[in-house]
């Protein structure tokens, strides 16, 4: 998801400076999402730094319910790879982002979780370890 995430903010920033929407081999309607205003540029510019800020969280991003929630990544996913699907410079980080949605959802029914301090495991229960206290 980094690695989507990351490509999506340099495609974006590309799309600023050649704009192009990938299904403009099938319709000119949807042009005037990337030029002349940069509509999709930027949505694609903040889904990906969103998606950058949950992955590689900041301080005050880490430990939030938010950062922790993988509904709340199930939610944003598919609207973050159908934003990066619709320009040209980005359908890479879409298939990204729909592996990556594959791997949260078993995650999620698995009963995966989360921790509130980045780059940790989850601390199990004393009481489990067969260690009494």
């Amino acid at each position: 998801m980094l690695t989507a995430a990351a490509y999506q903010v340099s495609a974006a920033i590309a799309g600023f400076i050649w704009p192009k929407i990938f299904w403009d081999f099938l319709t000119t309607n949807l042009d005037l999402a990337v030029k002349p205003i940069p509509v999709l540029q930027t949505v694609n510019l903040v889904f990906g730094l969103g998606m950058l800020a949950l992955e590689w969280p900041l301080s005050f991003v880490a430990g939030s319910n938010l950062h922790r929630s993988l509904e709340f990544r199930l939610a944003i996913i598919p609207l973050t790879a159908l934003s990066s699907l619709l320009m040209y410079q980005s359908t890479n980080p879409a298939i990204y982002y729909l592996i990556g949605m594959v791997v949260y959802f078993a995650a999620y029914s698995e009963g995966e979780m989360i921790c509130a301090k980045p780059w940790t495991l989850p601390q199990r229960g004393l009481a489990r370890s067969g260690l009494r206290a």
